[in-house]
């Protein structure tokens, strides 16, 4: 499976149902969240890979300029594979993140990557066959399950803007620890749907 079950805006409805205070969030939200489906998860790997710990912006330029490196602006596994350092370096990547999607690059021709052989697998099952790859971590995985795949039930605990979100929407006080255990209590009540939630708070804006 690679979509959610529901439209959307059935899903929204529930989640008005189970959460007040995501209520309010996704009432107030400019526009309504759609989904962004994808079958080219290697293609969409890379770009999360290139995107990280940049702002949205930058990632954006980076991304084009390393499209525009290859025929048809898409990087095959088996030309990226053979890539240099020096090429890649060129369109502003580091030589970390060189190697990174050279890794996922390997991966796809040794393992695979397509559509059919991920779409048969469990979220668990697919986070623990792609961080098998060097430089792809949960996180990342997980940011290909909630949208190129649309897999509906992903809840990314660790992302520093849910929990920004988190703590502020819901008042959440104490240590980490604690913070952590309040966030799993609030997004129980989400499920099956924690991914179009967690959607609504990365778009929700804050007093």
């Amino acid at each position: 499976m690679i979509s959610s079950e529901k439209p959307y805006s059935e899903i929204v409805e529930i989640l008005k149902g189970k959460d007040a205070r995501l209520k309010q969030i996704i009432e107030l939200a400019k526009e309504p969240i759609v989904p962004e489906p994808s079958v080219d998860i290697y293609f969409d790997l890379l770009q999360s890979i290139v995107s990280q710990q940049l702002s949205v912006k930058v990632a954006a330029i980076i991304w084009q300029r390393f499209l525009d490196l290859y025929p048809d602006q898409y990087p095959t596994d088996r030309i990226l594979q053979e890539e240099t350092d020096e090429v890649l370096r060129s369109v502003g990547l580091s030589r970390q993140k060189a190697n990174y999607l050279r890794n996922v690059a390997t991966f796809s021709i040794e393992n695979g990557m397509g559509f059919e052989l991920l779409c048969a697998k469990t979220d668990e099952e697919i986070i623990a066959y792609l961080t098998q790859i060097k430089g792809v971590g949960k996180w990342t995985v997980q940011m290909v399950l909630m949208f190129p795949m649309d897999r509906p039930n992903v809840f990314p605990i660790d992302d520093l803007g849910i929990q920004t979100k988190m703590i502020a929407h819901y008042n959440l006080e104490g240590e980490k620890k604690e913070i952590r255990k309040q966030m799993l209590v609030i997004a129980e009540s989400w499920k099956p749907y924690c991914s179009l939630a967690s959607k609504y708070l990365w778009g929700s804006v804050l007093a």
